[in-house]
C-alpha cells in the first residue's frame, strides 16, 4: 500500500531551514536578523536532532567565516541574514569564491538601504547578490515564490554549491519568507541530493584547484590527511599564491567559465500561457504570486498576457527571456525596487520602446490589480 503523504501548514523560512537539513546540512552558523531569523531557531532547535551543529556568532562577519570554516572540512553548511547582514557578509562570499568553498547565503530580502524597513518586503538585493562582492567572479542565485518553492530551491541551492564547489545565495523575501501555506513535502528519499567531488588520488598527488577537464576540481576534506592551502590571492593549482600573468589568466579564466557548460542546468523558470501570449509578464519571488494572479485577471478580459516566472535570477536566463519577449507588443517587468531585473531584459529585448516597469518602493507588496491596471494602461496605446 502506498503512504499518503500528509499536507502541513508550513512558513517559507522553516521550509527553508527543513529543506536544508533534508539536504544534507549539518551546519548552521549566523545572527539572528529579521525576517530571515526563523530559519536560524528551526536549525538551533533541529540540527542537535541529526548531529549537527549550530553556533549563534557575534555577528554577521564571523557567521559567514564560520561555515566557510565548517565546509572546508567537508560538512554542507549554510547560513541566512537579511539586507543589512548581506552587506557585511560581502568580504567573505569574495573569499568562498575565490577559494572556490561550497556553502549556501540565505538572504530574506527587507526595505533598505541600512536598516530600511525590518518587516517590510522588498526585493532591492538582486544587484548586491551578482555585483556585492568585489572583483569579477560567477555567481549562482535563486528566488523562490512560495512556500514548496523555498523547500525546492534550497535543496537545489545546496546541490548546486556542492556540485559547483561555490557560494550560492537564496534570495527570498519578507513575503515568501513569513507566508504560511499548505504544502506537501517529499519525502527525504525522493530527493536528488549531489555531494561534492572529493580527490581520488593520494595526499601527496592531490592538486586543490587543478582542472580535471571539467573545470571543478576535486575539493578534500580538511581532516582526512590532506593538507592544502586556501587563500584569497591568485593562486596556481597548488593554492600557492601566484602572482604571475599566465598563471593568473588560467586561474580566473577556470573560474569564470565553470558554469558555462551547465546553465541549461542551472537555469530553472516557470512559463504561464506563453504559447499565445501577445503581452508577457516578468516577475520573480513575492511578486510572482501577484504576477500569476493578474495574468489570470487580463485572460478573462480578453488580453492574451503570459508570464514569465525567474526562479535563477543569476546567471540571468538571456536566451529565454531573449525568445520569450520576441514579438510581443508589450513587456512588463514587475519587481519591488526601483528596477533592476528590468535592466537586464532590456539588455535581451529588441524592441526597448516595448519594456514597461511596474516598481513599488514603499514596503508593500505589488498588487495584482496593480499589475492589471498598468498592463491595461499600456494595452490601450499599444
Amino acid at each position: 500500500m502506498i503512504k499518503q503523504k500528509k499536507a502541513r501548514l508550513l512558513q517559507g523560512n522553516n521550509a527553508c531551514a527543513m529543506a536544508a537539513i533534508d539536504a544534507g546540512v549539518r551546519f548552521f552558523a549566523g545572527y539572528p536578523i529579521t525576517p530571515s531569523t526563523e530559519i536560524a531557531e528551526y536549525m538551533a532547535e533541529n540540527l542537535p536532532r541529526v548531529g549537527g551543529k549550530f553556533i549563534q556568532m557575534e555577528d554577521e562577519i564571523a557567521g559567514m567565516a564560520a561555515i566557510l570554516g565548517a565546509s572546508l572540512t567537508g560538512v554542507k553548511a549554510i547560513t541566512a541574514t537579511s539586507g543589512p547582514g548581506f552587506s557585511l557578509k560581502q568580504e567573505n562570499i569574495g573569499f568562498a569564491t575565490m577559494a572556490e568553498i561550497p556553502c549556501v547565503i540565505v538572504n530574506v530580502q527587507r526595505m533598505g538601504p541600512s536598516t530600511g524597513g525590518p518587516t517590510s518586503p522588498a526585493q532591492g538585493d538582486v544587484m548586491q547578490a551578482r555585483w556585492g562582492t568585489h572583483g569579477d567572479h560567477p555567481v549562482i542565485t535563486l528566488s523562490p515564490a512560495s512556500v514548496l518553492e523555498t523547500y525546492e530551491l534550497t535543496v537545489k541551492a545546496i546541490n548546486f554549491a556542492e556540485k559547483f564547489r561555490m557560494p550560492v545565495i537564496l534570495l527570498l523575501d519578507e513575503v515568501v519568507g513569513h507566508m504560511r501555506e499548505k504544502v506537501i513535502i517529499p519525502d527525504v528519499s525522493e530527493l536528488e541530493i549531489i555531494e561534492r567531488k572529493r580527490p581520488v588520488v593520494p595526499p601527496d598527488e592531490y592538486k586543490p584547484y587543478l582542472d580535471d577537464g571539467t573545470g571543478i576540481p576535486a575539493m578534500a576534506d580538511f581532516g582526512t590527511g590532506y593538507r592544502w592551502h586556501v587563500t584569497g590571492l591568485n593562486h596556481d593549482e597548488n593554492g600557492a599564491p601566484a602572482g604571475k600573468a599566465e598563471v593568473v589568466q588560467s586561474q580566473l579564466t577556470r573560474l569564470f567559465n565553470k558554469l558555462r557548460p551547465y546553465y541549461d542546468e542551472i537555469s530553472l523558470f516557470k512559463t504561464y500561457k506563453t504559447e499565445d501570449a501577445q503581452y508577457l509578464l516578468i516577475s520573480f519571488g513575492g511578486t510572482a504570486r501577484s504576477a500569476a494572479e493578474a495574468l489570470q485577471t487580463l485572460r478573462k478580459q480578453g488580453i492574451k498576457a503570459g508570464f514569465l516566472q525567474l526562479q535563477t535570477i543569476w546567471p540571468f536566463p538571456e536566451g529565454t527571456v531573449a525568445n520569450l519577449c520576441k514579438n510581443k507588443k508589450a513587456v512588463f517587468v514587475a519587481e519591488m525596487n526601483d528596477g533592476q531585473i528590468i535592466g537586464e531584459v532590456k539588455k535581451n529585448i529588441e524592441n526597448k520602446e516595448s519594456l514597461f516597469g511596474i516598481n513599488k518602493i514603499n514596503g508593500e507588496l505589488i498588487t495584482p490589480q496593480e499589475i492589471v491596471q498598468r498592463v491595461k494602461e499600456v494595452v490601450g496605446v499599444c
